[in-house]
């Protein structure tokens, strides 16, 4: 049996890590400034995060969410310290697409409406709308089960138009779009958004998948323009590598027995990851430090030339040059042994573990500037 092939594969094959570096099978060093997706929040290997997960797997990996879970009620207590959302409540589940998936559900439950509204650009996941390529905002498109879905510019008049017109019950958005290009809506707009969606009853969504736990400088990216959101949804960074995703839950919602469910969600080995990710984050002070180190790169990173834009918050960084970026991104792996991501043709997406330091930072901004130097002589 052959693999399905649905990802091009760089030709490199990691077999060892520690914090921000990777060794290949040859032994070869590399600097990895994309952690997987944003999914390396702590760095490779944490000595606390491996013992953490040692201990559960000799204790209990899986049991279902039959059984009371102590550590589920642990981990829902320490992210409510540290996220600002102590009032909330948490639904955990396996992923992104399924944290988006069971959010739709919420809303549409707690409103009776199933009409949603996101934006340009966006990415829910595969099972919930991929990325919005229509620029027509009075396209209706398949979302999720009994959902449809505008897709709209960052406009709030485009949006208190589609509300009078349609039975909508979620307004979903990223406060950080990665896929789209590392694009933020600006904070007025996020203050008016909530505005429109508390006057009108309308439930907000933060997509965190990407941009949350400490990734921006803050625990949420959306914290940044001073709102709350009514649901949040995470993943990626939250279990450092191990499969895990959740909800944060306003008290305006009300749980009952048989509303959501998950088979795999809230596992003893996945709350053990979960929960060890928080401590490292909380002891290291890592949400500080993806602040000053993402500020530092920023800032050096103006002054490179071709260098057209630098967007995002803290260590969620998009580097928009004016001209493709593919032989870039390459020498970047081949020659300098570094990862990088990309978003379109000529965006470097940068999303390390938030343990990344000021030398490494370095060596990643000297690279770079060698190989547009060298694009430049050419």
């Amino acid at each position: 049996m052959k693999l399905f092939d649905v990802y091009p594969l760089m030709n490199v094959t990691p077999v060892k890590a520690k914090d921000c570096i990777l060794w290949d099978e040859n032994g070869t060093e590399y600097l990895d400034l994309y952690g997987g997706h944003a999914v390396i929040s702590i760095g490779h290997t944490h000595p606390h995060y491996v013992n953490r997960m040692e201990e559960q797997l000799k204790k209990l990996a899986f049991y279902s969410n039959s059984v009371q879970n102590p550590i589920q009620e642990r981990l829902a207590e320490k992210l409510g310290q540290l996220s600002g959302y102590p009032d909330f409540s948490l639904f955990l589940c396996n992923s992104g697409a399924e944290a988006n998936e069971n959010a739709l559900k919420l809303a549409s439950f707690h409103t009776g409406k199933n009409h949603i509204i996101a934006f340009k650009g966006a990415f829910h996941g595969r099972t919930s709308g991929a990325v919005a390529l229509t620029d027509n905002p009075k396209i209706v498109a398949p979302f999720n089960a009994g959902h449809s879905v505008s897709f709209v510019d960052y406009d709030l008049n485009q949006i208190s138009e589609i509300i009078k017109s349609k039975e909508v019950a979620a307004i979903i958005y990223e406060p950080i779009q990665g896929v789209g290009g590392i694009i933020l809506p600006t904070d007025e707009f996020v203050q008016g958004l909530r505005k429109i969606c508390t006057e009108n009853g309308v439930v907000l969504i933060a997509d965190e998948i990407q941009s949350g736990y400490g990734r921006t400088g803050k625990f949420f990216a959306h914290q940044h323009s001073g709102i709350q959101a009514d649901l949040i949804t995470m993943a990626k960074g939250m279990g450092n590598g191990f499969p895990i995703g959740g909800v944060l839950i306003s008290p305006e919602f009300k749980a009952s027995h048989g509303l959501l469910g998950t088979t795999f969600g809230g596992n003893h080995l996945g709350c053990a990851a979960a929960l060890a990710v928080l401590e490292v984050i909380e002891k290291k002070n890592l949400i500080q430090n993806a602040d000053e180190v993402g500020f530092y790169i920023s800032r050096t990173l103006n002054r490179l030339p071709k260098v057209k834009e630098i967007r995002g918050r803290g260590l969620m960084i998009g580097i928009e040059l004016d001209f493709p970026i593919a032989g870039i991104k390459n020498n970047l792996l081949q020659k300098h042994r570094i990862f990088v991501g990309n978003a379109k043709t000529n965006i470097i997406r940068l999303l390390p573990p938030l343990t990344l330091h000021k030398g490494f930072a370095d060596k990643f901004i000297n690279a770079l500037e060698e190989e547009i130097l060298n694009k430049q002589e050419n």
